[in-house]
């Protein structure tokens, strides 16, 4: 792939991340904070927000995305994932990745934490990753990385 390509899908996705408005955050019950996700509704903040960079098969593009199928990023500890949905990753990349300064935008604020529960249990489900769900109380508890 072009390094021009690359670049303007980079662009595309850092400027589908700044549109739009925060999302509204209704009340919350004790129950709903642990309950799990909807793997449904994830596909669809997937498709609309995240599959333009990691693809709609999860397989990322070849130095450029890292792909999320069979990534122990996405499958391993679930706070690991929800902070870098929530907050964004900045900088090069970790070991087994290309190395390449790439940036993936934070999502906090763009969407609802119910909304980055359910994408983060999608992908942590689809294309034959076998990860447990998140709940909204999971994503409520991942604080920022100082």
């Amino acid at each position: 792939m072009s390094r021009a390509r690359i670049a303007a899908i980079g662009l595309a996705c850092v400027l589908t991340a700044c549109s739009g408005n925060a999302p509204n955050q209704r009340a919350t019950s004790a129950a709903e904070l642990r309950d799990p996700a909807s793997s449904s509704d994830g596909a669809r903040v997937y498709i609309t927000n995240c599959s333009s960079c990691h693809q709609l098969d999860g397989r990322g593009v070849p130095g450029a995305f890292p792909a999320l199928v069979a990534n122990p990023a996405v499958t391993g500890n679930p706070r690991a994932v929800i902070a870098a949905v929530k907050y964004g990753l900045r900088g090069k990349p970790g070991r087994n990745r290309a190395a390449l300064g790439r940036v993936m935008p934070p999502w906090q604020g763009r969407l609802s934490d119910r909304d980055i529960a359910a994408v983060v249990t999608y992908i942590r489900f689809a294309w034959h990753n076998d990860a447990p769900p998140v709940t909204l109380g999971d994503v409520r508890a991942v604080a920022p990385q100082r």
